[in-house]
């Protein structure tokens, strides 16, 4: 048996082939497209969810500076508040010290002055 053919019919054939073949690597062109498309979406999704997620932490991060700042402010406020009434509603020791010792003294003046007046003989018995 053999087999006789012509050059168009191989020339036919050829096309043929060539034909299936791109056909075939366009398909598979065609799914590979497919599953980057695929994977690419995913890591879009993955690097959008991990974009909120950072922009959360960073406006909760945000959100305790401006409270920290806050918090310091009114202890800041607090403290002058305090430095401006500590010399109205306490007294150093050193200035106690010495009223003390001007009452003492007065009182000493004054037990004194009585003793005199009780040695002159204003007192009767």
């Amino acid at each position: 048996m053999t087999i006789e053919l012509q050059l168009w019919h191989l020339i036919t054939l050829l096309t043929m082939f060539i034909g299936a073949a791109w056909a075939g690597f366009g398909v598979l062109l065609q799914q590979v497209d497919r599953r980057l498309e695929t994977r690419f979406s995913g890591l879009e999704m993955a690097r959008d969810a991990a974009q909120r997620n950072t922009d959360a932490q960073l406006a909760a991060l945000a959100d305790q500076s401006r409270r920290e700042v806050s918090a310091w402010q009114a202890l800041e406020r607090d403290f002058l508040n305090w430095k401006a009434d500590l010399p109205i509603q306490y007294v150093r020791r050193e200035d106690y010290v010495r009223n003390q010792t001007v009452i003492e003294a007065k009182l000493d003046g004054l037990r004194l002055s009585i003793e005199n007046q009780y040695l002159k003989g204003g007192h009767h018995d």
